[in-house]
């Protein structure tokens, strides 16, 4: 009998601990009812007010919990630019509605610049993975609230935030706008973020948006998948990105080759889009300090004198050449197996992209992150997006040209000053260390436009992280 009794005390004692505990539980399932509405005798949810309230007041550091999350207010944002200029902004974007404890809307695409192209982010990124994939770092909605009108100036600040803030701009000087208004648009969005000086937490969030949220849809993916099995069928292959457009000649003034007639139509046409500000451009005095793209002759005569074979597989990653196949007949009779999206996909596959130039270069971007090689012909957003893109697949093998050099060593060939050794030798001593390596990205005082971008060189995300000193610690706003 005696044995029996701490038995009964323990069984008592259990017995009274769920007890306590389902009441507990109880309890507070009530108090969840009651807070949703849903319990009986709770009040009826309140009929929409006239007028909004005021704002809430503004909510510091960053708490994401299901069921208490609550934001500051909402950013919408309209790109700028081609698709991997916008690319980057919907990265800086998100950082920034990361840091400011923002709900952020599906961003809108550019559709008033050369391109006109009228594609949606969900003509070309998959919206539904976007949200999912974030859901963790920011809440994002597809569209405002249909309480917000559209012209709603007193709750809806339309602005240009300031080219290449760090964080303290946005704290100090964008967050307490949110006392005051509950949505902010921002109207253009090209490097409004800084490459360097940011904390670690907010640049990860840029790689974050970059590597895995940003995937394009089911359609691209599956039609750039193609071409790149069709190239890989054939051998290695070479992704050249061959930037000579008519909209970056006409942009940048580059008129080397070209004739007369040609060149003055592009300058029309520069003169046209008032959004590129420079407009007396001295073409000769650019090429010499190597700000313009190589033509489809000199980039020939460099692959051949970096040891391209005659029978490498070269895919051209662009839009339309400026002059057709004409002006890619030197290049094509150095590289006979020069080829095109259009040459290796039917018509039939490629209509619904056609007149999407955005959607094109989506094409173009997946095989030139999938190459063996990626040479681009001239530094400009795709270039530094595949390149940051190829450092952080393993850093896949990308040849960064030095134009400044390499079109002063063209000129002495071509005139007949050096042999095509000399040319051959002094190209590939140019080249020596333009491969891309593991590095840290060069940082100018003062001078963001020439220091190293930092999505062409995200090295806070890549492996050789621990080697970049310098790097800014964790901003946590209290």
């Amino acid at each position: 009998m005696a044995r029996s009794r701490p038995r009964v005390w323990l069984v008592a004692g259990c017995a009274a601990l769920l007890l306590w505990a389902s009441v507990a539980q109880l309890v507070a399932v009530g108090r969840l009812l009651v807070l949703f509405g849903l319990a009986g005798g709770a009040p009826a949810p309140s009929p929409p007010p006239s007028s909004l309230p005021p704002p809430p007041p503004i909510i510091y550091g960053w708490i994401i919990s299901p069921g208490i999350y609550k934001s500051n207010g909402y950013l919408k944002i309209s790109c700028n630019g081609g698709l991997n200029q916008m690319r980057s902004e919907i990265c800086d974007m998100v950082a920034v509605a990361r840091l400011l404890n923002l709900t952020i809307v599906v961003p809108e695409l550019d559709k008033r610049s050369f391109w006109a192209d009228q594609s949606n982010f969900g003509d070309i990124f998959d919206v539904r993975h976007f949200i999912t994939s974030l859901r963790d770092e920011v809440r994002i909605v597809k569209r405002l609230p249909k309480k917000f009108g559209p012209t709603d100036s007193s709750i809806i600040l339309e602005m240009p935030p300031v080219s290449w803030s760090d964080e303290k701009y946005y704290l100090h000087q964008i967050l307490p706008l949110f006392s005051k208004y509950r949505v902010i648009h921002f109207n253009k969005t090209d490097a409004r973020l800084a490459n360097n000086g940011i904390s670690t937490e907010l640049q990860l969030v840029r790689c974050r948006v970059n590597f895995h949220a940003l995937k394009f849809t089911p359609q691209i993916e599956a039609l750039g998948n193609k071409l790149v099995q069709k190239l890989r069928a054939k051998g290695s292959f070479v992704a050249l990105h061959l930037r000579y457009e008519m909209d970056m000649l006409a942009f940048s003034g580059c008129n080397h080759g070209l004739n007369p007639e040609e060149a003055e139509e592009l300058k029309r046409m520069r003169y046209a889009y008032p959004w590129w500000r420079e407009k007396e451009i001295d073409s000769k005095a650019k090429r010499s300090e190597g700000l313009c793209p190589l033509t489809p002759e000199e980039t020939s005569l460099v692959l051949k004198a970096l040891g391209f074979r005659k029978d490498t597989l070269v895919y051209i990653a662009a839009g339309e050449i400026y002059g057709g196949e004409k002006r890619l007949e030197p290049l094509r009779a150095a590289f006979p197996k020069l080829v095109r999206k259009e040459m290796l996909l039917d018509s039939e596959a490629l209509r619904q992209f056609q007149n999407h130039s955005s959607q094109m270069a989506a094409l173009d971007f997946i095989v030139s992150t999938s190459s063996d090689v990626f040479l681009p012909t001239y530094d400009g957003n795709m270039a530094k997006l595949v390149e940051g893109h190829r450092r952080f697949l393993g850093f896949r093998k990308s040849v960064l040209l030095d134009r400044r050099k390499l079109v002063e060593l063209i000129d002495l060939y071509n005139s007949k000053t050096i042999s095509w050794e000399n040319f051959t030798s002094s190209v590939q001593e140019v080249d020596r260390g333009r491969v891309v390596q593991p590095s840290c990205r060069q940082k100018l005082e003062n001078k963001p436009k020439e220091e190293d971008y930092f999505y062409a060189n995200p090295h806070e995300c890549l492996a050789n992280s621990s080697q970049c000193s310098g790097t800014k610690d964790t901003i946590t706003v209290r």
